[in-house]
């Protein structure tokens, strides 16, 4: 158990001052870490009293992941081939509306495409393997048309990852960090595909049920710590692993909020990190928007600050604005 996390008090641009430290390989840098208790209140301190295995963790460049670019922003498109998704559920579940969807999605800015056949949204149920192979499949195939799709599967199960690799798909989303099917791991070893590990509390059925954490950023980071480390066992090196703190999967507002505010913590794991808060319902309430669908400026907020920290993909719906504020942020942060 970490009793205490080191958050870098990132910047970017210029001036940098002498003996500034990279972030992850990436445009942003640090000189001084936030020093994180699990209890008790923080403190300051210099990025050069960092223990060196960290300071190499939060320093090292991150490899490409699935031929990605991990030094600059990259949005991964939301494709939910499902009847009951919280945000557009049935809008896409046609193959041939999904394709022309998804190609629309890189056409605007999307690097890669998350298809998911199961929806896991708060009170889900679980979707027999046969049906989800049956939603992704037909969209995956057609996919292989479209020059540059990088195709992501959102999937806590190896028959259906198996189905999709088979396919084409280069990389596997598992909501449950690889806990639901002991098998996926594996497969994703044997098949040395990069991977995605999300945390999770509770599976979808139950997670918004009452969640608690003794402290929410402590006990999300030390749990996708071993998750890591188990799928390193499996035989998946970290230079293959996305890491994804689950933002409301089993999390209160508040967890959410803590989550997000110390989220370049999880540089500590030495993996690119992922967010995905798109049009979620702790955006509805703190903005005040109960429409799903219009939650795209409170999405892109959180995603843009959370750019600020070093995170390297931003997974959401609405990828054309997205990556037009990307754009735009990219612009102001650049290096003068």
């Amino acid at each position: 158990m970490t009793d205490l996390l080191y958050r870098p008090v990132v910047r970017s641009g210029l001036p940098r001052p002498e003996g500034a430290l990279d972030l992850a390989g990436g445009p942003c840098w640090f000189t001084e870490v936030l020093c994180l208790p699990r209890h008790g209140a923080p403190w300051r301190a210099s990025a050069s009293d960092l223990p060196d295995e960290l300071r190499t963790r939060l320093t090292a460049p991150r490899p490409p992941v699935a031929g990605l670019d991990m030094s600059q922003p990259q949005i991964m498109g939301i494709l939910n081939i499902t009847p009951d998704s919280f945000s557009d559920g049935g809008a896409h579940f046609d193959p041939a509306t999904a394709r022309k969807v998804a190609g629309a999605m890189i056409a605007a800015g999307a690097s890669l495409i998350d298809i998911g056949g199961e929806s896991t949204r708060p009170g889900a149920m679980a979707v027999p393997v046969a049906d989800e192979i049956a939603r992704v499949l037909p969209v995956i195939e057609g996919l292989q048309q479209v020059t540059g799709a990088v195709i992501s599967v959102d999937t806590r199960k190896a028959g259906v990852a198996q189905a999709a690799l088979a396919a084409g798909a280069h990389l596997i989303n598992d909501v449950s960090g690889f806990t639901y099917d002991l098998e996926l791991g594996p497969l994703c070893a044997a098949d040395a595909v990069p991977v995605c590990v999300m945390h999770s509390q509770g599976d979808p059925e139950t997670m918004q049920n009452n969640p608690n954490y003794d402290n929410v950023l402590h006990d999300v980071f030390d749990a996708l710590e071993e998750r890591v480390q188990a799928l390193e066992a499996m035989g998946i090196p970290r230079s293959r692993i996305v890491t994804d703190p689950g933002i409301g999967f089993g999390k209160t507002v508040e967890h959410n909020v803590a989550l997000l505010r110390d989220i370049a913590v999880f540089h500590g794991l030495g993996c690119p990190i992922l967010l995905g808060v798109s049009r979620k319902g702790f955006i509805g309430r703190i903005g005040e928007e109960p429409r799903a669908d219009a939650r795209a400026p409170g999405s892109i907020a959180v995603g843009l600050a959370a750019l600020g920290q070093g995170v390297q993909f931003l997974r959401v719906h609405d990828v054309a604005e997205t990556a037009q504020a990307v754009r735009l942020w990219q612009a102001v942060h650049a290096p003068g």
